[in-house]
């Protein structure tokens, strides 16, 4: 049997190398259903590390890591964000005021955050978000908010013109806070947040109508960042379904990419796949029998399975005497009469 599929090393790696905290501070205009009408949330690389809600009025650890940091640590920390939840909730309802939205549902976001490279650069940004929509955003050279909806023009002057110069304190922030902070989460995290999992990866094809969906499967690898492309003799070609990146039940991600082409169109067609835990770039480069062999080979041991289970299934049921039909079955109550039903 020929081997399935072909690896080279080649090119280097593109993938963000480094580390990033964000926070999510999140008003709604009608709270409810498990939604309280104020949330602030902390991650770092993506992973949740520290929540707080107007329903708890405490900034709790969620990842099991951040429960080293001291316990003065909580205290400060909550005593800060009830004073963010106030605030927040306050530019909430002045900008629904401003909108004439008295009633009905509205949410208002305040996201932040910064990243620090492996080379040592660092950069951050913020960002404010009406009804999931963008809003504002900070142009941090400048240090001034640029509306991204006529509606925010108002809102981005009155920011700008406080006498709290409001942009240069986030920007400051951004710049020194946040990193400080980002270094001592990821040094309490530094096991779990600075591993390496390299991603296993398979080509596949799918033949319909002469059109033939050529697949590209990563899968296992840790950080979630990576970049998965397709080629064609060198040249990119471009993907049409969105890039999902979906995680695994053993902390690991996992994301398929898949292009379109005629059938008679496949050679030559090779999936690349840049991630942190690899020196250069990782190639699979599709082959005329070995990709729809594979997927037959999965197919097969899949019908093989499901006809041993079958097989076990007919000995279990002679060997119990359990019955092929369906009858009522009855159930009594403490008074001794009885319902019946069918299942």
């Amino acid at each position: 049997m020929r081997v399935p599929l072909l690896l080279l090393i080649v090119g280097v790696s593109e993938v963000f190398s480094g580390h990033f905290l964000q926070y999510y501070h999140t008003v709604v205009s009608v709270p409810g259903r498990g939604l309280p009408e104020y949330t602030s949330v902390g991650y770092v690389d993506g992973i949740e590390i520290r929540q707080y809600s107007s329903d708890s009025r405490r900034v709790v650890p969620v990842a099991p890591w951040m429960e080293r940091v001291e316990p003065e640590y909580w205290e400060r920390e909550t005593q800060i964000s009830r004073g963010h939840e106030a605030l927040s909730l306050n530019s909430a309802r002045s900008e629904m005021r401003y909108l004439n939205q008295s009633g009905g549902f509205h949410s208002f976001q305040w996201m932040y955050g910064c990243e620090l490279r492996d080379d040592g650069s660092a950069r951050g940004y913020a960002q404010l978000g009406y009804d999931g929509k963008d809003f504002i955003i900070l142009d941090l050279e400048q240090s001034i908010f640029i509306p991204l909806t006529d509606q925010a023009k108002v809102t981005a002057q009155k920011l700008n013109t406080l006498t709290e110069h409001v942009g240069v304190k986030v920007k400051d922030y951004l710049e020194n806070g946040c990193i400080g902070w980002l270094k001592k989460y990821t040094e309490y995290g530094k096991e779990e947040l600075e591993r390496r999992v390299r991603p296993e990866v398979k080509v596949l094809d799918q033949n319909v109508d002469g059109v033939s969906k050529l697949h590209c499967q990563v899968y296992g690898f840790y950080p979630r960042d990576v970049d998965v492309k397709w080629q064609k003799n060198g040249i990119d070609v471009p993907t049409y379904e969105a890039k999902h990146v979906f995680p695994n039940s053993d902390g690991t991600y996992q994301i398929r990419v898949t292009v379109e082409v005629p059938a008679e169109d496949r050679e030559g067609h090779s999936c690349h796949v840049d991630h942190a835990s690899l020196d250069q770039t990782l190639t699979v480069k599709w082959e005329p029998q070995s990709s729809s062999n594979t997927l037959w080979i999965v197919i097969g041991v899949l019908a093989g399975v499901i006809a041993i289970a079958a097989a076990g299934f007919i000995i279990w049921r002679k060997s119990s005497g359990m019955k092929t039909n369906y009858a009522q079955t009855s159930t009594s109550d403490k008074d001794g009469s009885s319902t019946s039903s069918n299942t």
